[in-house]
């Protein structure tokens, strides 16, 4: 059957591939991501900032064949392609029985890296989403992101529903490295102003839940390495407000440790820092 050798195909050159002809062919994105590259990086000269911009579509097409692929992979097809690193740090949260915030980012293989969960060990999350503009595309990825068993949660008026999960001793993934200057507060990202959303600070707070963070991380092999770093301590005071803004931060900051550990492999293509400073992408 044709449907298990497009699972079993290699990702690296054929995304690797894929990704340089992107970044030949979408000039607009090529422009944002050395942008977000030098203004991430002052100390970066052109040339270094042209190669590691590569580096990124590179690792954007990686991604979206991977996507391709797991219309047709099985459980194993995916089982093959992780390992894991501080699994004792969510079965930690697992023990506290109030639910766990994955926080993650647009990192490494993030939509490989989520199925992991129900694919090795059968436990599910749900997974807090944006809608696709096209209906076409958004049925298309909900399907591919819910096919293991994983749930979808999309991000409007949500609040609610991810209280009542944790409160159940759910799993809530959040990817937290964008948010919309009215959905979210400022906080500081690679030493420049940006947004972010407090709404994993609330839930925290809120519900008593661990805050997880966890990325999914190409290894050189091609496999995907699955960190799950420590709870991140959440501040509990009588001031609500600040509280979210120190909590926030905090996730941030785990956030911008691991990006500039893998630079190559996030998600540069995005306007990061539109709301603040609107010239950089004009």
């Amino acid at each position: 059957m044709l449907s298990p050798s497009i699972a079993r195909l290699p990702a690296l050159p054929i995304g690797s591939a894929l990704g340089r002809v992107l970044y030949l062919a979408d000039g607009p994105h090529r422009r944002i991501v050395r942008r977000n590259l030098s203004f991430a990086y002052p100390e970066l000269d052109a040339d270094q900032c042209r190669r590691l911009a590569g580096r990124v579509f590179q690792n954007y097409g990686i991604n979206l064949f991977e996507l391709f692929q797991m219309r047709f992979m099985q459980p194993e097809d995916v089982a093959r392609r992780v390992r894991f690193y501080g699994l004792e740090n969510l079965c930690e949260a697992l023990r506290r029985k109030r639910g766990v915030i994955v926080v993650t980012a647009h990192l490494g293989s993030w939509e490989l890296g989520v199925q992991a969960l129900p694919c090795v060990f059968g436990t599910h999350l749900t997974a807090v989403a944006k809608k696709f503009k096209s209906n076409l595309v958004e049925n298309w990825i909900h399907t591919v992101r819910t096919r293991f068993g994983n749930a979808i949660l999309y991000k409007k008026d949500s609040l609610g529903e991810m209280t009542r999960i944790l409160r159940q001793g759910g799993i809530l993934a959040v990817l937290v490295d964008m948010a919309r200057r009215k959905d979210g507060i400022d906080v500081s990202f690679f030493g420049k102003k940006a947004t972010a959303t407090p709404a994993v600070a609330m839930l925290a707070i809120r519900c008593r839940a661990a805050v997880l963070p966890t990325f999914c991380i190409r290894e050189p092999d091609g496999l995907i390495g699955i960190h799950a770093e420590p709870a991140v301590e959440m501040l509990r005071t009588k001031d609500l407000r600040a509280d979210l803004v120190t909590n926030t931060q905090r996730i941030t900051d785990v956030v911008e440790r691991m990006v500039r550990r893998h630079p190559e492999q996030w998600f540069w293509l995005m306007r990061r820092w539109k709301e603040h400073y609107p010239h950089l992408y004009e």
